[in-house]
């Protein structure tokens, strides 16, 4: 069976990267961005400081900084507006996840027709995207550079994954000094968002080669910097790290597609409008004690890459001891310990489950369960 790998075509990385990546787009010939981010960005005099270095290479821009923490259908219809009044010949997303989902839902719907929710699943647009760059301000979601967008629908209450090659960004951009000021809670769990899509990637039916390698080293790089950039946001190197570990993750997931614990996340985000990164962050270990009787080999591997002493274990021992890790991990940097106190309720676990099981991230998911399978993963996480 083959392997089909997408990422954008360009990947500044690194200190500097955003002064480098402009300068690269002078090579396209594009008149007039739409810069799609969120009132904090674009207060904070970041989205000032993009648009200056546009002007100076002679691009106009706009701003849309109408984006939800979790983007919505309106949200999308809003910032086309602007695109189509503005007549803007491409699209810059700035922050993280956000920002970029949002734009993604823009760029396609420039060229596919208003309506975002008919693109929801795997590869439904015609027509590739309006030409969109991804500067990156989080270390986690790897929205920069994948085909991933997720969006709310409000009338359903339900995030739609748009799965789709059309939505990949041109160009991503990932600069340390962009994520210095993010704050404790948003490394949290901007990070242990990548540590999620790296375990999935790995876990993932559709694993192969190329994502395994990806997912490994996103798995080392994220137990040895997360901590640090949470504690001290100033420290560069590990803000470096991280930004190179959550793209990794990004490569591997990109590719390797997901599980359960996103197709339940993206349930909860919906129906309540919580962070992502802390949703996935809640269920990791909950689905992955689940998974463990098909993936306890593959999860001795991420032991291994967790710097896990567990040579000497069996495989389903080794699977605990990183289940185990995973969980000291998230309550060293202050992710809360269940649902229950994200408020979720349990009396609507049944239809959160129902639509968990629709998400096309759940395809790949190591053990296909049932309804009540499902059901009982959300309980176990309240």
């Amino acid at each position: 069976m083959s392997s089909t790998f997408f990422m954008p075509p360009v990947n500044v990385i690194g200190e500097n990267a955003l002064a480098d990546a402009v300068a690269t787009l002078k090579g396209y010939n594009f008149k007039k961005a739409l810069i799609v981010t969120d009132g904090f960005l674009s207060k904070s005099g970041m989205t000032d400081d993009v648009i200056k270095l546009l002007n100076k290479d002679g691009m106009e821009a706009v701003v849309f900084d109408g984006t939800n923490p979790n983007p919505t259908t309106k949200n999308v219809a809003d910032g086309l507006a602007i695109l189509k009044a503005e007549k803007c010949d491409f699209v810059i997303s700035l922050g993280g996840g956000s920002p970029h989902d949002c734009a993604k839902g823009i760029a396609l719907c420039a060229t596919n027709g208003d309506d975002i929710s008919a693109f929801e699943g795997l590869d439904k647009t015609k027509h590739p995207q309006l030409p969109m760059v991804a500067i990156n301000t989080t270390a986690g979601t790897a929205s920069e550079m994948t085909r991933f967008c997720i969006i709310t629908d409000e009338e359903r209450h339900v995030k739609m994954a748009i799965v789709d090659k059309n939505s990949t960004p041109i160009l991503s951009v990932n600069d340390p000094h962009l994520m210095k000021g993010m704050p404790k809670g948003l490394t949290a769990a901007t990070g242990m968002d990548a540590l999620t899509h790296s375990i999935e990637a790995y876990i993932s039916t559709a694993a192969n080669p190329i994502t395994d390698a990806c997912a490994l080293k996103a798995i080392t790089l994220i137990i040895e910097n997360l901590k640090t950039a949470v504690d001290n946001g100033s420290d560069i190197a590990a803000r470096d790290n991280m930004a190179y570990a959550q793209f990794l993750a990004g490569m591997a997931f990109n590719n390797a597609s997901l599980g359960y614990v996103h197709a339940m996340a993206h349930q909860l985000g919906g129906m309540y409008d919580l962070p992502h990164g802390v949703c996935n962050a809640v269920l990791l270990p909950h689905v992955l004690d689940f998974n463990k009787t098909a993936a306890a080999a593959r999860l001795k591997d991420v032991a291994k890459a967790m710097h896990l002493n567990v040579e000497n274990m069996n495989d389903m021992d080794a699977a605990n001891a990183a289940i185990a890790k995973i969980r000291e991990l998230a309550a060293s940097i202050e992710i809360p310990a269940n649902l229950t106190l994200l408020n979720a309720k349990a009396e609507d676990i049944p239809l959160l489950a129902k639509n968990a099981l629709l998400d096309v991230c759940s395809v790949t998911n190591p053990v296909q369960g049932s309804q009540a399978d499902v059901e009982g993963i959300f309980k176990s996480a309240m």
